[in-house]
């Protein structure tokens, strides 16, 4: 009853802020012929007027080839009218869209008359530009309560988007394709979604959310996609903006340490000055961007209690005091070789240093004893590079383009750890050394053609992808360090795709039809020395097609229905053979012979409309083969805990999801989003290979969850602007257990100074400081539960410049 209780509240409140977002201005081309001769005609004048009432919308004239161009007309019903001195006048019945910013209306003929027409002198008016459909579209600048802060927690306020252990969910998955740019980069990870936080947000413009991609897109990421695009002028002359902001954290002490460790981070500072710089001058556009984003953080703050099947109960925390300082620069060059031809040049680079300083204590059941002592030591560096050219051919009609783009990537990952093992009566030190550098390069030409009643999109995608890794270990006293499981490891990726994709949409119905095909291999060459793992891999060739059909009841309502198939690649990472020994009884190991999960989704829409908000409505369901999951176990005679991936065979997600804005006033607007899924994992066995075979059989699980997001936006007199969010997340499964709900307020003020250009915001994240993770895991032999007061509330005071 308690969870029947609940699922109706929240079908009644949840909701969001913004739906998936239309065109709202269209560019309609066109040519017109000489119906006898079948030449061009010049100068004829092209009229477009309200189907209602014959009302003068916009206009223009033809070019010296006979084309024609209109842009930023809305969605609707009209007539074109076509008039030239000498032929006959046409008209045509026109209905323009909102799923294509291009409408290319097919080739008009006029015929020849004797009688002469005055000329018609026609203005064009302006309109609004929008997003598209298959896209929710937010301001970064709009997020108040988050700005100063990383990408990761501004995401984190965004409807539709959850954050779980330092990963972005959507619909309460995390098997999210991050983009930059519409490109996949090392700075967020290929396929994963390292990076986002520890890049800063001042970087970024807008982020898209993508939940059901077309086939333009990579199939991998089966809750969707999230493209972060960042800031870049193109206005005449030059122009910049400059900004700081500094914060801190932890501002006091939640729960003590255990005896004998040294102390927790508190006030933690966090500094990001940014520039970002643009000239331009007839054809040529110079751009350059630099950010720093330097914290101090709690990283993690995890209290254990441990109970093992003989009895043994222990006591641990793990308190980890990281530093990061993360500066990234991006330069670049746009040249308009002329109206039809576009090249730009661009590179990036991102320097990430982190270095962790933590402890973790062991003790008895009553904590009376001290077991053990662990002090670490991590420093990592992380450094990227990037090169990109683009270079876009506009064919003759508006809309008509070839985009060719070329993208290189080098990304560099040396971590170093060193441990000091501290027994009753003895000590002894471990360290290890991780040099991973990865390559990728990027091929891709796409091809789009508008249509009088939509368009069609195709092109073609060449990846390939090389990381050598090598590990050394270096064990001392009292070591758990695996001396034979370190050496060298050489992952290989090739990807070729193709795509087609077509858009048809008239007065009642819209169709969006696509298919991708991909081919994929996989190598990964091991040291054949490797004590457990062999070289292994796969191939495959797969179609992954996607299907949106949706019915306008009216102009303020509409149903959808969507498809799409989808796959997710393990990473690297999660094949990596060395292990990772991020606790120091909880050791982490990749698995070689994990393969590829596929997924299809569904989902029904509703979208209602007025004139100050709107209301969304989706229901969903995905079900995936070969379900990700890591599998904890312990061996005979040893409290050692192994992590280690694989595939756990079929799992499914189903939920409702229901998105409400609405303006109230001029000074107060409010949305609230929420999320109401059932998750479920399958009974399965798998056989660990790691340290030594051992099976591992799990019952059915079954989670109701969800979450909620109450977003209050302020617009007060003299320039002042307010934000305050509520977010709630409801208790979800996780591999081997569970995770309890949690709570968060976020709030900020912003205050336009200096007619405009300037800004000063303050902000407070966690205001509350309620934000604690906890979690419920059963393994084979042990069960443990924890707590994690890491650092969530911190205080940001900043200001923005722009000229």
């Amino acid at each position: 009853m308690v969870q029947l209780r609940l699922f109706f509240i929240f079908i009644l409140v949840i909701a969001s802020s913004v739906v998936s977002a239309q065109v709202s201005s269209v560019t309609l081309s066109g040519i017109i012929k000489n119906k006898t001769d079948k030449l061009a005609i010049q100068y004829v004048n092209v009229v477009v007027k309200s189907d209602k009432d014959g009302a003068f919308i916009a206009g223009t004239m033809t070019n010296d080839e006979g084309r024609f161009t209109i842009s930023k007309i809305k969605p609707g019903n009209y007539q074109l009218n076509i008039s030239f001195t000498g032929f006959e006048d046409k008209n045509h019945s026109l209905f323009v869209g909102s799923l294509s910013e291009f409408l290319d209306i097919p080739t008009i003929e006029l015929e020849e008359r004797s009688i002469a027409l005055e000329g018609v002198t026609v203005t064009a008016q302006a309109g609004h530009v929008s997003n598209k459909l298959d896209k929710k579209i937010y301001s970064v600048a709009d997020n108040i309560s988050q700005t100063g802060g990383s990408v990761l927690q501004t995401m984190q306020n965004l409807p539709g988007i959850t954050v779980q252990d330092g990963k972005v969910q959507l619909r309460g998955n995390d098997k999210v394709t991050v983009l930059i740019d519409g490109k996949q980069t090392a700075l967020t990870g290929f396929g994963s979604q390292s990076g986002l936080d520890n890049l800063p947000s001042s970087v970024i413009d807008k982020i898209e959310i993508i939940n059901n991609p077309s086939s333009k897109y990579d199939a991998n990421g089966n809750a969707g996609i999230i493209n972060i695009i960042m800031k870049k002028s193109n206005q005449n002359g030059f122009n910049g903006k400059v900004g700081f902001s500094s914060g801190l954290g932890s501002l006091w002490i939640r729960k003590e340490n255990l005896p004998t460790i040294r102390p927790q981070y508190t006030l933690t500072p966090k500094i990001n000055p940014s520039v970002s710089l643009n000239y331009r001058k007839d054809k040529v556009n110079i751009f350059i961007q630099a950010d720093n984003l330097y914290t101090q953080t709690l990283n993690k703050n995890e209290f254990v209690t441990r109970k093992y099947e003989d009895g043994t109960i222990i006591n641990s925390q793990l308190k980890r005091n990281r530093n990061t300082n993360f500066l990234t620069t991006k330069a670049g060059i746009d040249w308009h070789i002329d109206e039809q031809n576009n090249l730009t040049i661009s590179g990036m680079y991102g320097s990430e240093k982190i270095i962790d300083r933590g402890d973790q204590p062991f003790f008895d059941a009553d904590i009376s004893t001290r077991l053990r002592l662990w002090q670490f030591l991590e420093d990592e560096l992380k450094t990227t590079a990037m090169a990109t050219t683009s270079y876009q051919h506009k064919f003759k009609d508006a809309g008509h383009l070839l985009n060719v783009g070329f993208n290189y990537t080098f990304h560099r990952e040396d971590e170093k750890y060193f441990y000091d093992n501290y027994l009753p009566s003895s000590k002894g030190t471990d360290s290890f050394k991780l040099l991973s550098d990865e390559q990728v390069y990027d091929v891709n030409v796409d091809y789009i053609k508008p249509l009088k009643y939509g368009r069609i999109e195709t092109g073609i995608k060449v990846r390939n992808r090389n990381i050598p890794t090598n590990m050394e270990f270096k064990p001392g006293a009292n070591s758990v360090l695996d001396m034979d499981a370190g050496g060298w490891a050489n992952y290989k990726e090739l990807i070729q795709a193709v795509y087609g994709n077509y858009v048809f949409e008239n007065e009642k119905w819209e169709a969006e039809l696509g298919l991708r095909l991909e081919y994929v291999k996989i190598q990964y060459d091991v040291n054949p020395n490797h004590n457990t793992y062999k070289s292994d891999g796969y191939n495959y060739t797969q179609p992954f097609p996607n299907m949106r059909l949706a019915y306008k009841l009216n102009d303020n309502n509409k149903l959808s229905a969507f498809y799409n198939r989808r796959v997710d690649r393990p990473n690297e990472v999660d094949i990596r053979i060395f292990p990772k020994y991020d606790d120091a009884e909880i050791i982490k190991v990749g698995n070689p012979g994990l393969r590829p999960q596929f997924t299809n989704s569904v989902e029904l829409g509703y979208k209602n409309t007025w004139s100050k908000g709107y209301f969304y409505a989706a229901m969903y369901h995905r079900f995936a083969d070969g379900t990700f999951t890591r599998i904890s176990s312990t061996l005979p005679d040893s409290k050692l805990i192994y992590a280690v991936f694989q595939n756990a065979g079929k799992s499914f997600n189903t939920g409702i999801e229901t998105i409400l804005n609405q303006k109230v006033s001029s000074i107060y607007s409010f949305n609230i989003n929420g999320n109401l899924y059932r998750n479920q994992i399958n009974a399965f066995t798998v056989e660990n290979l790691y340290p030594e075979l051992n099976t591992f059989s799990a019952d059915r699980q079954t989670a109701l969850s969800g979450n909620l997001k109450f977003n209050n936006m302020f617009r007060f007199a003299r320039g002042w602007d307010g934000q305050i969010t509520a977010i709630y997340l409801a208790p979800d499964i996780i591999p081997q257990g569970k995770i309890q709900s949690r709570f968060s307020i976020d709030a900020g003020l912003k205050k336009s100074v200096q007619k405009g250009k300037g800004e000063l915001f303050f902000n407070a994240t966690d205001l509350l400081n309620t934000m604690v993770i906890k979690r419920k895991i059963d393994g084979i032999g042990f069960n443990y539960t924890s707590h994690d007061y890491y650092e969530t509330q911190v205080l940001r005071l900043g200001y923005n410049y722009k000229f």
